[in-house]
């Protein structure tokens, strides 16, 4: 029990990290064409995509049945929708989301970006915490493969904001860290109520797609680069496809 929570704190702990790895060309180039962001930014989403579906909907109809599922998955949309809601934050790119708030604009990017990150590091933890190593592992790589563009995507509007580089970099890198914070607290709850796994995964899946559907894919067709960012999600969904198979 314990080797599967620390590996659950692990795995999520390496692809919150990954945030920071693709933040680092902020260091090295000015800024990336809008072009190139928006590939990236369907990549993410493709690599979620496929997570969502192979790494978490289906063990979930698997353990608990397709009703578990789409209660879980419904579930778990809805209280994104009201932490979305209900929760000031901000968006460097689209403005302002959520009540209105005295708080500093970069306190509210980094509960933006909490509310982003927490689920993908939920569906980390409950993936180990069901026990199967391998497709764990493939979701782990993969969430940690789609956070990199994500990063950069962090990093840049910091930059722009007139923060140094050095900082854009460390501040993209903390937004990843809350993912370790959701992979412990997922692979824990499993554990204790291992009844409550196929809940788990359904739940992390609506989050998931909640965040997918309403925050990246619409950013990625922002700029009028639609085709390309619709590629990008084919592509990563490939990719965590043949990670899910190969590594499961």
């Amino acid at each position: 029990m314990q080797n599967l929570i620390l590996l659950g704190f692990l795995g999520s702990l390496g692809a919150g990290l990954a945030t920071g790895v693709g933040a680092l060309p902020v260091l090295l180039v000015r800024r990336p064409s809008k072009r190139y962001l928006d590939l990236m930014l369907g990549f993410a989403a493709g690599v979620m995509l496929a997570a969502t579906a192979f790494s978490l909907l289906i063990p979930a109809i698997e353990d608990g049945g397709v009703w578990v599922a789409v209660g879980g998955l419904l579930l778990g949309a809805l209280v994104l929708h009201l932490i979305d809601r209900f929760v000031p934050h901000e968006h460097f790119i689209r403005g302002r989301e959520g009540p209105s708030s005295r708080l500093r604009k970069i306190w509210l990017f980094v509960l933006a970006i909490t509310i982003h990150n927490f689920p993908e590091g939920l569906a980390v933890g409950v993936g180990f915490g069901s026990g199967a190593i391998g497709p764990a592992i493939a979701l782990a790589v993969g969430i940690g493969l789609q956070n990199m563009p994500e990063g950069l995507a962090v990093a840049l509007p910091l930059a722009g904001e007139g923060y140094s580089r050095g900082r854009a970099l460390l501040y993209a890198t903390l937004t990843g860290l809350v993912e370790p914070l959701g992979g412990l607290l997922g692979v824990s709850l499993v554990m204790i109520a291992r009844p409550i796994l196929p809940w788990g995964l359904a739940f992390a899946a609506g989050a998931m797609l909640f965040v997918i559907s309403d925050e990246i894919i619409p950013e990625s067709h922002r700029n009028g680069h639609e085709r390309l960012a619709t590629f990008g999600v084919m592509i990563g969904f490939a990719v965590m496809m043949l990670l899910d198979v190969l590594l499961g």
